[in-house]
């Protein structure tokens, strides 16, 4: 028998902890009954350098959709990552902030959004009456993504005011309330609430209570509205980067001496201010004309400039054929576009054996030296009927929620995306923290 000591010192937690001048050395007697030695094989930790501060919680809902997926390789490569590490990833881009759950263009939607991973956060820029650029979606959404109807004095000042539901000729409930209604201070007294309508509503609170059953008004009581320096702000403090999205005014433009162009570079003088590096903005615009003045005037914003593509809205558009797509993708690349971002449904198809795979969209784009872009995962309700707009030209194989992960998949693997927009951005950065992808600096 033999009694030898041991001493655990910084040199055997180094390469997992680090190691400083707290460190205590700790020796203990261990009683040796034989001197056979037993190699143990210990799994080499993967380090992942991620940034100072992070504090990332994805919660449960990307195990939910894991869970939910038929038996597959992905499935089982997915699942072994279930205790991370997970980190922040400029893959992960939050939507609007994290609106499946959190009103949208809140503050509380983009702080979720960031402690979900996403490495770079939304805010869609349109402008009050007194021309200050404020956070929403569109210009004219307030009377369904805040409570300006249940507070009187501003809701005489919408563009149109609520008109309730008429059942005997089956009218629905409306209103029309827009930022440029409204002056700054005015828009700052308001809440988000979770974006939606009751159109069988005869009073107002019927109305603002119209919340889709697959989302949640658990924390959309104090929703906190932002202009978009303000968001700028936060997001510094984030550490996120940002991609504003310049909203189409549904004013005559110009306004009140604005015109388009200076409202383009309004918004990214903003970021100049507040001292934001160009190479952590990407600013979108579904305006091709929008993207190219910024190409073509702000050069240090040229190369991260988001072409929006919404043409599937036009006639005739069909991203298998090339000649619906004016303009070509070798045009786009000609007026210098760097970035194309179609909604998800545009860049996949599927094949003679029930696969999703790239579409000639996809293809092209991708041909041409385009990046894209993906929009937006977790947008649509329960995916067991086709999921919807997001999902068209894929529903055939589409029958359960775990299928998202199937999509992101593709969008990462194949089409070779750059980022995806979230409305939950914890799925994403799931994904990409489980493949590895590069961590946001």
């Amino acid at each position: 028998m033999k009694r030898i000591t041991l001493s655990a010192s910084c040199l055997l937690i180094v390469a997992l902890t680090g190691c400083d001048d707290e460190v205590k050395v700790v020796e203990k007697d261990v009683l040796v009954t034989n001197t056979e030695v037993e190699i143990v094989e210990v799994p080499t930790p993967v380090v992942v350098e991620v940034a100072q501060g992070s504090n990332v919680q994805l919660g449960t809902r990307p195990d939910y959709l894991i869970n939910d997926m038929a038996p597959s390789e992905l499935k089982t490569q997915l699942a072994s990552c279930q205790d991370g590490p997970f980190y922040k990833t400029d893959f992960s881009i939050g939507h609007r902030g994290a609106p499946m759950q959190y009103p949208e263009h809140t503050k509380e939607s983009y702080i979720a959004a960031a402690r979900m991973g996403a490495g770079i956060v939304e805010c869609d820029v349109t402008f009050t009456n007194d021309k200050e650029l404020v956070c929403r979606h569109s210009q004219c959404d307030l009377h369904t993504t805040t409570n300006i109807l249940a507070i009187p004095e501003l809701a005489a000042k919408c563009s149109v005011p609520f008109t309730p539901a008429d059942p005997n000729t089956g009218t629905p409930a409306s209103a029309k309330c827009c930022t440029s209604d409204i002056s700054l201070s005015e828009f700052l007294t308001l809440e988000g609430k979770m974006d939606g309508a009751n159109p069988k509503a005869t009073t107002v609170a019927e109305y603002l209570d119209g919340t889709p059953n697959w989302r949640t008004d658990l924390y959309s009581k104090t929703g906190t509205l932002l202009t978009h320096k303000q968001s700028i702000e936060l997001f510094k403090e984030l550490g996120v980067k940002m991609t504003p999205e310049l909203k189409s005014p549904q004013v005559s433009m110009p306004f009140d001496g604005m015109s388009q162009e200076q409202y383009a570079q309004k918004m990214l003088d903003e970021y100049t201010q507040l001292d934001v590096p160009a190479n952590q903005v990407y600013p979108q615009s579904f305006n091709l004309d929008d993207v190219k003045y910024w190409i073509n005037t702000n050069p240090e914003f040229a190369d991260q400039s988001v072409y929006l593509d919404g043409r599937d809205s036009e006639a005739g558009f069909d991203p298998s054929n090339p000649a619906t797509w004016q303009p070509s993708m070798a045009e786009l690349v000609a007026d210098d576009v760097k970035i194309l971002a179609p909604p998800i449904w545009m860049m996949l198809t599927i094949d003679n054996d029930n696969n999703i795979v790239p579409s000639q969209y996809a293809i092209d784009a991708k041909a041409a030296g385009l990046k894209l872009i993906a929009w937006s995962l977790e947008r649509s309700g329960p995916l067991n009927e086709g999921g919807g707009y997001y999902y068209q030209s894929i529903a055939d194989v589409i029958n359960n929620d775990g299928d998202m992960m199937t999509v992101v998949d593709v969008l990462a693997k194949q089409v070779g995306v750059m980022g995806i927009f979230s409305d939950w951005p914890a799925t994403v950065s799931y994904y990409a923290s489980c493949n590895k992808m590069p961590a946001s600096i």
